[in-house]
């Protein structure tokens, strides 16, 4: 009897011990290889159906379709809410910039005051987006200074583009009690300037922008520049936003106009198992021409060979691997 329950025993430790020997000796590119994408379904956050977000996010949709993927593109708010669907997992992957990302992360800036988003993790670096401030001739308004009493539109309460413009504002030491903020999408906003009811807009997006394209056109627009000592203090406190410049001919500016821009990043939802968030990168990738055919901004800085430098998010384990593979990660 001793003998039997001895033999039972080492079948028992048997079974056990060679499924995790096979796992230990499988890299996470050949599981990701045998994963069953055919009954995943991806939603792809992006923004507003009148910005950038929205048609470069649709064509991830696509391409990761296109790979085996049940998908959907979902039109929403843009970082603010990317965010909290990302965190609610109501999104699988979804767009969003990388300042208001770090400061939901830390609790700090606009997130002040609430339970750090330690559950963020990062995909994929994808464009830069450049912080405009447009205003019309007869305004008068030349430089950020100018906009002291003005009536300015930020962005969306805790949208990215208003993150972008109260902390822009904060460098050059203007708060919102030195303006009349606007709080609208900065479409919406546009649409007041024309009718006088506001003198400037700040816009954050890939360049060029449809609207502010639109209104270069149509009216004696100024692009305003994010220079000088204010420009240098935003980038000193904030490693995540880089100087820049739009260059000339973007819109109906003659010369290229100083600024700042700060990245996109894929976020990804943090409880996806590793093999496929390898996965999805590996069908991103190889369908990349139809994200790269989606926008100008999309077929000059969304390729693999950018790699992830500088993104400060945590990676995904699976995006981390991915990337380690490829060989952009040490």
């Amino acid at each position: 009897m001793k003998k039997l329950l001895a033999i039972l025993l080492v079948l028992c430790l048997v079974l056990v011990a060679v499924p995790a020997i096979a796992d230990d000796g499988e890299s996470l590119k050949e599981k990701a290889e045998k994963f069953d994408r055919e009954n995943e379904f991806v939603t792809v956050g992006t923004g507003p159906t009148s910005g950038i977000y929205f048609p470069i996010g649709g064509a991830f949709a696509t391409a990761l379709g296109d790979y085996g993927y049940q998908t959907s593109a979902e039109a929403t708010n843009a970082t603010g809410q990317n965010i909290q669907n990302i965190l609610n997992g109501d999104c699988e992957i979804a767009i969003a910039m990388q300042d208001a990302v770090m400061q939901a992360y830390t609790a700090s800036g606009a997130y002040e005051g609430k339970e750090p988003a330690s559950g963020l993790r990062a995909l994929m670096r994808l464009w830069p987006n450049y912080v405009q401030l447009v205003t019309t001739a007869n305004t008068g308004i030349k430089s950020v200074e100018d906009l002291r009493g003005k009536r300015v539109g930020v962005g969306a309460s805790n949208s990215g583009v208003e993150i972008n413009a109260r902390m822009i504002l904060a460098a050059y030491g203007i708060t919102y009690d030195d303006i009349t903020p606007d709080y609208l999408a900065y479409g919406e906003a546009i649409d007041n300037m024309k009718n006088g009811q506001c003198d400037a807009v700040f816009v954050t997006s890939g360049l060029p922008n449809a609207t502010v394209m639109e209104l270069g056109v149509s009216y004696d627009m100024v692009v305003v520049p994010i220079d000088g000592e204010g420009r240098e203090k935003l980038v000193s406190e904030y490693p995540y936003y880089a100087k820049s410049v739009i260059p000339a001919g973007t819109y109906n500016n003659t010369e290229d106009v100083e600024g700042v821009f700060v990245y996109n990043i894929m976020l990804v939802r943090e409880d996806l198992p590793d093999e496929m968030v390898y996965d999805l990168l590996t069908g991103i990738f190889q369908n990349i021409d139809t994200i790269k055919a989606s926008h100008n901004a999309a077929n000059k800085n969304i390729d693999i060979t950018f790699g992830v430098s500088d993104i400060q998010l945590p990676l995904h384990p699976g995006a981390e691997q991915f990337w380690k593979d490829n060989g952009y990660l040490g």
